[in-house]
């Protein structure tokens, strides 16, 4: 007899969603795969235990056949051939209407860092989910303005990112445990979709995240082989999109794709949960490894291209996909100016990718849409994608993707106090329940908070000196909290802001490194 509770709090049409049909086929993908997650996540720790015993990351010896042998991922369905613009964004209401009705070729619908699994968020955002895939999703503001999709019928295609490994849905208990809630986002989007999506030439696609192994992608592989089999979904409907953007899955492209290679599609080039991850591989293996200033590291830094040009090779090769990383700029209307000069870094970035041989890119608002189409429309011209730009021409080394120091740099109070700011802002935002938060024109989501909050770390274990002559020390970063905190007292709410300093001085102070700021904020929310 089944054992699966739900214990969060009655959701609008909560009920057509959490159906015991839906609830015991999450269930039993939880129960089929949740030793092999727990195995995984240790194995995650004792890899990084090595790296901090004096090991190094190196391509996997017992791999090289898979990286040397030929062979190819499933073709893509039709509707994923072309993906020059994605727009990222929460399942919100209004701001997924707003991304299906953009222009862009995707909408990556983010269950993950740009959410926050407070109960309502969760199930709210599968009813949203539910109602894009047939079309009828609308939405009618407080002050009486509507919103639906276009009549025409040209909306972007949905391809949903669910929670990594690491993070459990407590709402839902399963045989006494929390249930994953990687498979929560998952189990309840495809049971109810699936065939929707086919029906209307579509399928279900999913954006993989926070992986650091080849058998991650395995495990996820298994997990789309049961679920389509349970349903009767032919085998390789779905398709997936794996985020590269942690350290090690860096020296495992290869092996990532050919482990999910009939359900793959790309692989997608990130920036800030890349640089977190470097950051907390390399935490206590020497100055070596420091990052400077956040806004320092570009993507034109060296080890920054290794790992882009790597990707877009590796991806090539084998007939996937390889998507640019986030334009997160919010235009500012009200100051032409500062937009004008944002605008022009993001023509930069995305002229870089397309010249690279980047298949499409990501904007985070509908603004963007446009410029980063028009910069990929002037490579693809009527092209769909760029796969047969091998990029032979590329070899990286395992010391060129760890060479930290050829990115240059400067460590500055300046970046030290915004570090501060930006992380509190955002903490405060995610505790409220808002996990795409805009802060400074930019649009922020959890790699935001983790890249700041990890550098501090780092900063304050190497005595870091900053352009001031000041060293950085846990006093200091006190300091620049407290005085963080009087200056948002008249613009955030205390019940936010009180909260959010707490839990940002214990990620970026604790002697023991928090592996994940979200799982210690999951802990501070009903």
């Amino acid at each position: 007899m089944s054992d699966t509770r739900v214990l969060g709090s009655e959701v609008e049409r909560g009920d057509q969603l959490l159906t015991p049909q839906a609830l015991e086929f999450v269930a039993g993908l939880h129960r089929s795969f949740a030793g092999t997650r727990d195995e995984l996540l240790s194995r995650r720790a004792r890899r990084r235990a090595e790296i901090a015993a004096g090991g190094h990351l190196d391509f996997l010896p017992d791999t090289r056949e898979v990286r040397e042998s030929e062979w190819r991922v499933a073709a893509a369905p039709a509707d994923l051939r072309d993906r020059r613009v994605e727009i990222t964004g929460p399942t919100e209401r209004k701001m997924a209407i707003n991304a299906l009705n953009s222009g862009a070729k995707v909408w990556l619908a983010d269950l993950e860092d740009a959410n926050t699994p407070h109960w309502d968020n969760v199930v709210s955002g599968q009813v949203n989910l539910f109602d894009a895939v047939r079309g009828t999703i609308e939405f009618t503001s407080p002050q009486g303005r509507r919103y639906a999709l276009r009549e025409d019928g040209e909306r972007a295609t949905i391809v949903v990112r669910p929670r990594g490994w690491h993070l459990d849905e407590r709402h839902i208990v399963i045989d006494g445990r929390p249930a994953i809630g990687a498979l929560v986002d998952f189990g309840l989007y495809f049971f109810h979709n699936a065939r929707e999506l086919l029906a209307r030439g579509s399928g279900p696609y999913f954006y993989l995240p926070k992986m650091e192994s080849h058998l991650e992608a395995r495990l996820w592989n298994q997990v789309f082989t049961q679920a389509q089999a349970q349903l009767g979904i032919p085998q390789g409907t779905i398709r997936a999109t794996v985020l590269i953007e942690t350290i090690p899955a860096a020296f495992e492209m290869d092996e990532i794709l050919y482990e999910l290679r009939e359900h793959a599609s790309g692989l997608n080039a990130g920036r800030w949960d890349y640089l977190f991850s470097i950051i907390k591989y390399f935490r206590d293996a020497g100055a070596q490894y420091v990052l400077p200033d956040r806004d320092s590291v570009t993507m034109t830094a060296p080890f920054m291209r290794a790992y882009t040009e790597l990707l877009v090779r590796t991806c090539h090769r084998r007939g996937a996909f390889a998507m640019g990383g986030m334009a997160a700029f919010i235009p500012n209307r009200r100051d032409p100016e500062v937009t004008e000069r944002a605008l022009a870094k993001v023509r930069d970035d995305k002229t870089r990718e397309a010249g690279d041989g980047f298949d499409g890119s990501w904007v985070a608002h509908p603004d963007l849409v446009p410029v980063c189409r028009e910069i990929f429309d002037g490579v693809l011209g009527d092209r769909p994608n760029q796969l047969d730009r091998a990029r032979e021409d590329v070899e990286v080394t395992a010391a060129q993707l760890v060479d930290v120091r050829s990115g240059g740099g400067a460590t500055t109070r300046r970046g030290l106090d915004a570090a501060v700011d930006v992380g509190v802002r955002y903490l405060a935002a995610w505790l409220s329940g808002n996990g795409a938060a805009a802060i400074h024109n930019m649009m922020e989501d959890a790699a935001t908070a983790e890249i700041s909050r990890s550098q501090l770390w780092q900063w304050v274990r190497n005595g870091v000196v900053l352009d001031t002559g000041e060293t950085v020390t846990a006093d200091l970063v006190r300091a620049v909290l407290a005085a963080t905190k009087l200056a948002l007292a008249g613009e955030l709410a205390a019940e936010h802001l009180d909260p959010a300093c707490e839990l940002f001085e214990r990620v970026a102070l604790d002697e023991d490194f928090v592996d994940f700021l979200t799982v210690a904020a999951y802990e501070r929310i009903a």
